[in-house]
């Protein structure tokens, strides 16, 4: 039984490990294939600032929500958000668009808002 108890714990640490190094790995965005998605759908919003949203290119706008970090941006961005300010449809009303694309065009509006 002690054997078998201790083998159970070792597979518990190494899946425990494994799982860790999944989630410390990082998450890459695109920032110029974002463009061509922030072109065709996100600048509706974020070029005027419609329901609230961040203008591109305003450091005043995105600063405070660069400061929260890439993965908390993507996350509002996919699953859409409620803000004080405005509202964030989830994927910005395209359900089509891939997580990645999405990521990728928030990415394109950090870049040009830095």
């Amino acid at each position: 039984m002690s054997r078998l108890f201790s083998l159970s714990l070792c597979a518990i640490v190494v899946f425990s490990l494994a799982s860790t190094n999944a989630i410390a790995a990082k998450t890459t965005y695109d920032a110029n294939a974002g463009k061509t998605i922030y072109d065709t759908g996100c600048s509706t919003c974020h070029k005027t600032g419609l329901m609230g949203a961040p203008k591109s290119g305003n450091k005043a706008d995105w600063v405070p929500r660069i400061a929260q970090g890439m993965d908390l941006l993507v996350s509002r961005s996919i699953k859409g958000y409620q803000g004080k300010k405005g509202m964030m449809p989830a994927k910005g009303g395209n359900a089509k668009l891939t997580d990645t694309q999405v990521g990728n065009s928030v990415a394109y509006m950090v870049e040009q808002s830095k």
